[in-house]
């Protein structure tokens, strides 16, 4: 494949860059009120983007508009929470007439049971609890399975994201130099005021490596509680699984008497209307579920076996959360999962793949671009690097700076995307709305190989 100048893209990183600071006069100087009353001027780290944060106003279907006026095609989805599009019709009714009814009682409501049931349905996972974010969820289902067999020990995934609780938040974009072997990685606290304790119950091991998990039980398989992962890798743009890793997964464990957990946080009814337990074949014993199953509203779920689950059910196992389950939340994932994520949508998903996927593929043989593409259903990426990814090592190798040339690209050609996460598409883009984003990747593969 093609040689990159690197110089030259320093070069044209400055250029983009100055480019997308003259559309955002309000937004930069918007950002300095935020930082008199927001930590940093935004309400997450990740908003903080380079060279500026870019504020929101509104959204409607496939489009946003920042608070400068400027439109975007949205394939940044919220971090993958918004596959239904925004301000979908049935989810404002649904929100604004469980706004006139009241918002919170602490106690289940009829949407709650629904909420269950349709999930239970497409996961063929009997029984559900609800949480309010992913990283509650993820949380919850750790504890879960250390309740349920009395052990502390949990197998996590180098390179994978399982939310900002304390418990799980190592590894998943640590420095090489204090991860270790590729084989017996570390567990690397990625963030500053997280106790290092946290980590001493916690097993790393990389993705798509079996023998690596073997390896855990062989020596500690009495301590190990069950293993999570997500089951496609989406913390470092997709990474599917080899074929047979998630299956050989359950068998391995169980046969240590450990449970395998699914966070589905971010393939959750968007790859499948089961996710990628549906996808793989391969059901757990417990998911995780988030993001896209609120239709943009705030809620986490847990799924289980009655095995895993009896230890919610009868309370050895305390899972509390005030606004667990709120009836806000629940009507909105009622009409997500009931009204909207039908087996039509997912026809028109897995239709439009090609489109985008396909598309920029095309644009990477045409240039030579030392690239390549992962995607599955209204979820992908670009890698840039040719060899394929198959695991957070191979991603980390990639060139950041090249990334971000990438990412000025899409936002200067109006469409916004998430920096180094995957895209996501929804049910209300069009073709159209697609071609526009691989047109953006093929001026910077010109760019970039000419």
């Amino acid at each position: 494949m093609g040689e990159i100048d690197r110089a030259r893209v320093e070069e044209l990183i400055a250029q983009r860059a100055a480019e997308l600071s003259e559309r955002l006069p309000r937004s930069i100087e918007f950002f300095k009120r935020a930082g008199q009353s927001l930590a940093g001027g935004v309400a997450c780290s990740w908003h903080a983007l380079d060279p500026h944060p870019i504020y929101g106003d509104r959204g409607e279907g496939a489009t946003v508009w920042d608070l400068d006026g400027n439109k975007f095609v949205d394939l940044h989805g919220g971090y993958g929470a918004m596959v239904v599009g925004h301000a979908h019709p049935k989810i404002v009714e649904a929100v604004r007439d469980r706004v006139a009814l009241g918002t919170h009682f602490a106690m289940p409501v009829e949407d709650t049971v629904v909420v269950a049931e349709l999930l239970a349905e497409r996961f063929g996972l009997p029984l559900w609890r609800f949480k309010n974010s992913g990283s509650e969820a993820t949380m919850d289902t750790c504890r879960i399975m250390r309740a349920a067999t009395g052990r502390d020990l949990v197998i996590k995934v180098e390179g994978s994201y399982h939310g900002s609780s304390d418990g799980l938040a190592f590894s998943y974009w640590p420095d090489l130099e204090e991860a270790g072997s590729r084989d017996r990685p570390a567990a690397v606290r990625n963030t500053a005021g997280v106790p290092g304790v946290f980590g001493e119950a916690l097993r790393i091991v990389p993705f798509n490596d079996l023998a690596a998990v073997d390896r855990v039980l062989a020596a500690e398989g009495d301590r190990v509680a069950g293993m999570i992962l997500e089951p496609i890798l989406m913390n470092v743009g997709v990474v599917l699984p080899d074929e047979g890793y998630l299956a050989g997964l359950r068998d391995v464990l169980h046969r240590h008497g450990a449970f395998l957990a699914f966070d589905e946080v971010k393939t959750g009814v968007t790859i499948a209307r089961g996710g990628a337990t549906e996808w793989s074949g391969v059901t757990p014993d417990v998911v995780a579920l988030a993001k896209a199953i609120g239709g943009g509203l705030p809620v986490g779920a847990i799924g289980g076996t009655e095995e895993v689950m009896r230890v919610v059910a009868d309370g050895t196992m305390e899972q509390e959360g005030t606004f667990n389950g709120n009836p806000l939340s629940m009507a909105a994932a009622r009409a997500v999962l009931a009204e909207i994520l039908t087996p039509d949508a997912y026809e028109r998903l897995a239709a439009l793949e090609p489109v985008l996927a396909g598309g920029i593929r095309e644009v990477v043989a045409r240039h030579d671009l030392p690239a390549t593409v992962a995607s599955i259903g209204c979820r992908g990426s670009v890698h840039l690097r040719a060899e394929p990814v198959h695991d957070f090592r191979d991603a980390a190798a990639e060139d950041d700076r090249l990334q971000h040339l990438l990412w000025l690209y899409q936002v200067n050609g109006g469409v916004l995307v998430p920096a180094g996460d995957p895209w996501m598409f929804s049910v209300a883009h069009s073709e159209d709305d697609l071609r526009r984003a691989v047109e953006n990747v093929e001026r910077f593969a010109a760019a970039v190989t000419g």
